[in-house]
């Protein structure tokens, strides 16, 4: 194999490497792995690469991404390993499943509205779910490991894909009020922690559906206001720092001071 950054290396290449390293004289770490172990370094690269795109680091984006298809790579390597299908099963039935849920790309429909392919998609899914195995539910399928604001995002999709919607923003902020007097009310009253919790809950879940409505994701925004929430705070703590001071002995009065300083400069 030509190591050359000039020459092309092919998918099946990397999963030649993946299958000599599972063989005969090959990794003894490698070996080693099973399902239970490389599905925790599959979601570690999955986040690794999500930060570089957060950080808009091409030649990061680049390196992760690669890092992510490795796993994949080592998962179906485990799964041929089993018997169970190869890497190129699992390529054919994407393959087959983009098109069939682009009937408007490759078929005959007529779909010219970008807002109006994932109900169509979500229709699409749905029609072929129930042809492999009854479901109780539209919303069995929407993994419970995903992060909480981004299943409940698909939770709501999955609800609005069968008319289950406000009719506008308006209607979900009025809910929103709705949710958190509610919130109110329970902590005026002193309920216990499970109700505070439930209340709580129906705040967030809620407040997702607004951005759902504003075409926001939740989970983005949430992230912004981290990393604005770290640079004022590092911004209070450098001015304290400065002044010899020790941050847990600065009165609350001063840190709001500080705070407005932070927020003034941006």
């Amino acid at each position: 194999m030509n190591d050359s950054h000039d020459s092309v290396v092919s998918f099946d290449q990397l999963v030649e490497i993946m299958a000599r390293l599972r063989g005969e004289g090959g990794c003894p770490w490698d070996k080693m792995q099973d399902f239970s172990t490389i599905k925790d370094y599959f979601l570690e690269e999955v986040h690794e690469a999500l930060d570089t795109i957060e950080r808009g680091e091409p030649s990061g984006i680049m390196e992760e991404l690669g890092d992510v298809l490795f796993e994949v790579c080592f998962l179906a390597r485990l799964a041929e390993e089993r018997g169970w299908f190869t890497i190129h099963d699992s390529i054919r039935s994407i393959h087959d499943k983009l098109i069939r849920r682009h009937p408007h790309v490759f078929g005959e429909e007529c779909i010219t509205e970008a807002e109006e392919v994932p109900g169509r998609w979500m229709q699409l899914k749905a029609q072929e779910k129930s042809k492999k195995k009854k479901r109780e539910s539209i919303l069995d399928g929407i993994s419970r490991r995903l992060p909480p604001l981004l299943q409940a995002l698909r939770i709501s999709e999955r609800a609005v894909a069968v008319g289950f919607e406000w009719e506008d923003v308006n209607g979900v902020f009025e809910k929103l009020d709705e949710e958190i007097g509610e919130l109110k009310r329970a902590v005026h009253r002193q309920e216990p922690r499970e109700r505070l919790m439930d209340e709580l809950g129906d705040v967030l879940f809620t407040a997702v559906n607004v951005g759902r409505k504003l075409n926001i994701l939740s989970h983005d925004a949430l992230l912004a206001t981290m990393e604005k929430f770290r640079r004022r705070f590092a911004f209070m703590e450098k001015k304290i720092r400065e002044a010899e001071r020790i941050l847990g002995e600065v009165p609350i009065e001063e840190l709001e001071e500080l705070w407005g300083q932070a927020k003034k400069g941006e």
